[in-house]
């Protein structure tokens, strides 16, 4: 083989390794994403959408956590399985947070 082709096959298994790089580390990331305690297509700009909508709503925020606990409790035998129920779990545990930050008596 001469130089030319071998340095043609060094190039190409450098673009290789490159390659198989970024995609192990894609795949990394992807694994340490929390897709139930913080998703990152809920956040924007720093500000956590749960944080908003409880601005927003007020009192009324329980009615929107109780709400989406029925949501992933009917359909997690449907969807996703596990991870709606601890979607489910995750608002269960906003609710009784909020209840008890609330409770007056």
């Amino acid at each position: 083989m001469g130089q030319y082709a071998q340095d043609i096959k060094k190039v190409y298994r450098s673009i290789g390794d490159k390659a198989r790089q970024q995609a192990q580390e894609q795949s990394d990331h992807k694994q340490t994403l929390d897709m139930v305690n913080s998703p990152p297509h809920y956040n924007n700009s720093g500000i956590e959408c749960i944080e908003a909508i409880k601005a927003m709503l007020g009192s009324g925020f329980k009615y929107y956590l109780q709400g989406n606990i029925l949501k992933y409790l009917w359909r997690y035998e449907y969807k996703d399985g596990v991870q709606d129920l601890k979607k489910a779990q995750w608002y269960l545990s906003e609710l009784v947070d909020n209840v008890e930050e609330n409770d007056t008596t």
